[in-house]
């Protein structure tokens, strides 16, 4: 079980072999809902930081693997996000630190105003 301070990470090459095999988990944007509509990594879902608490348990299984990510390595929010997940018995959550800019300054596709 993930203690509460205990962050594991996941890099940006880790994020994108995982979805090149297929592996299944849950990408999650934890930015406010405005911010996910601008820009996201493609398929993610948006739950927002301050809704987690409540809806993590009516979305998520306390085994699945989950990774979070927000907007950069200053944003705390991923970080915050795993220790939520943490602290309500979800065993398998991994933060993407780099985030949104990491991953768009790296050449991968972002989905931007809703477009693929």
């Amino acid at each position: 079980m993930v203690r509460t301070s205990e962050v594991r990470e996941i890099s940006r090459l880790a994020l994108i072999d995982k979805r090149q095999r297929g592996d299944a988990f849950v990408l999650v944007d934890v930015l406010a809902h405005e911010h996910f509509v601008s820009i996201h990594l493609p398929g993610a879902i948006n739950v927002p930081l301050n809704l987690l608490q409540d809806l993590a348990p009516l979305l998520f299984g306390k085994h699945d693997e989950i990774v979070v990510y927000c907007a950069d390595t200053s944003c705390t929010a991923s970080t915050t996000a795993v220790k939520i997940l943490g602290t309500q018995g979800f065993t398998n959550v991994y933060d993407y630190k780099g985030g949104i800019k990491d991953w768009e300054e790296s050449g991968e596709t972002v989905v931007i105003h809703g477009e693929l």
